[in-house]
């Protein structure tokens, strides 16, 4: 893999953007203000003045520089006022491939919309310095548990075919609200498919593509304890089938109902938790199985 123009800065490496085709801007600040309306004009300037903003060879971009179409341009991304996560990750386990660690509640495993450094590969990436350093499957931000990381380019298709072959075993638990007379269903087997809403998914008709087996572990003073086994790992699934059975986890701002966007309520985080996960290893053939060491409250949070 050929190296970028633009080295890791603060763990953080740089992002991509590619000019159109064609177009009508004079300059190529002129598309990146317009392409991005919402970082202020300032902004774009002291980048392009610190030369914080290259092509794809390197060469630094200065305002005036002509429109180039198809060109690649690299720049850094930072956020001024980027709200802080008061929990920290945990490692569990690193060799010369893998880094196995527990994210906390709320924290992105990538970069995304208001979050930079406050992710999880971008606070590992500074601890370790391990610029390499890539994520090999996704957790929701609410959700805690095991996320896998590969630290070399080379290993990283052995152990992603892991997770698209399914020949990975995940194991998540939650707190769902319980009564005497509930009935649980040992699989939920639907289609997922975008909500109207950009945040949510929705249960369609047509062939399932979501697979979800449940267990009971234990159920007291109105609260479950579930054990959740994606066989298939589409975007909010478990939250999906655990309210579409009419037991959605404990404090989902999503499911069944969207609740107003507002700040973290770092007192009553999702009670959804990626418990274990067990796999042979494609590079050194060994049999893995790690787990948590995070717990879920049953009683109520």
């Amino acid at each position: 893999m050929s190296a970028l123009p633009l080295p890791t800065r603060d763990g953080v490496g740089p992002s991509c953007v590619a000019l159109p085709p064609e177009g009508r801007w004079a300059t190529i600040a002129d598309f990146l203000l317009e392409r991005f309306a919402a970082i202020p004009a300032a902004t774009w300037q002291a980048r392009l003045r610190h030369g914080e903003v290259v092509d794809e060879h390197g060469v630094p971009v200065d305002a005036m520089r002509a429109f180039e179409p198809r060109l690649r341009i690299y720049y850094y991304r930072s956020l001024d006022d980027e709200p802080a996560i008061p929990f920290e990750e945990t490692i569990l386990f690193q060799d010369a491939q893998l880094l196995v660690v527990d994210k906390p509640h709320f924290l992105p495993v990538t970069p995304v919309g208001k979050y930079v450094q406050q992710s999880l590969l971008v606070r590992l990436k500074r601890r370790l310095g391990i610029d390499t350093l890539a994520p090999l499957h996704r957790i929701d931000r609410e959700t805690a548990g095991l996320v896998l990381f590969s630290l070399r380019p080379s290993d990283r298709a052995a152990y992603s075919a892991l997770f698209a072959e399914r020949t990975i075993h995940k194991h998540y638990e939650a707190i769902v609200p319980w009564r005497a007379d509930a009935l649980l269903p040992p699989l939920r087997r639907s289609r997922l498919a975008p909500d109207t809403h950009f945040m949510r998914m929705t249960e369609v008709e047509g062939e399932p593509n979501a697979e979800t087996r449940f267990a009971l572990l234990e159920a007291r003073d109105g609260w479950a304890r579930l054990g959740l086994s994606p066989v298939t790992g589409r975007r909010h699934q478990l939250r999906v089938h655990c309210a579409a059975i009419g037991l959605p986890i404990r404090n989902d701002a999503i499911y069944p109902l969207l609740r107003p966007e507002g700040q973290d309520d770092f007192e009553r985080p999702l009670q959804l938790l990626a418990r274990r996960i067990a796999f042979d290893d494609p590079v050194t053939g060994e049999a893995r199985r790690f787990e948590s060491r995070l717990s879920l409250a049953l009683a109520p949070r």
